[in-house]
């Protein structure tokens, strides 16, 4: 299997407002740039977003680090609440419904043709893939 660093982050002109995403992939010397965005949306639905159109990007199965400053990404992943999520009916532990669950219905589907291992960066603290999908994020929230 191959495997793919993939660096993701999501921007909001307001929380709701115009919104970016920015990803970039890559395989040994190889970095593709990807961004997009939505008129009005929110930060949490730009992360996931980056990580899905990212992953949807692949053309085969690969093994996958991807590094988000994204802790609603990393952390429904790492610490299980997506599994516990699916188990209880997409519904929280609280009952309600999780939110942007068609997003993280997408991701779960995604999760069943990659390997992926989530890794969580703190975010404008100059790690340098970072940084750059943050200007992708932001430089397309800001042409809309």
């Amino acid at each position: 299997m191959k495997h793919v660093d993939i660096y993701t982050d999501g921007a909001c002109r307001g929380n709701p407002g115009k919104g970016g995403w920015g990803a970039i992939l890559v395989y040994g010397n190889i970095e593709k740039e990807m961004s997009g965005g939505e008129p009005m949306t929110t930060n949490n639905r730009m992360e996931l977003l980056a990580a899905i159109r990212a992953m949807e990007a692949l053309k085969e199965p690969c093994d996958i680090t991807l590094t988000s400053d994204s802790k609603y990404l990393t952390d429904a992943i790492n610490q299980g609440w997506l599994d516990s999520w699916k188990a209880r009916g997409w519904k929280k532990a609280d009952k309600s419904a999780v939110l942007n669950v068609e997003l993280w219905q997408r991701i779960d589907e995604l999760l069943k043709i990659h390997t992926v291992r989530f890794v969580w960066v703190h975010g404008h603290q100059g790690h340098e893939y970072n940084e750059r999908c943050d200007v992708l994020a932001t430089t397309f929230a800001d042409t809309l």
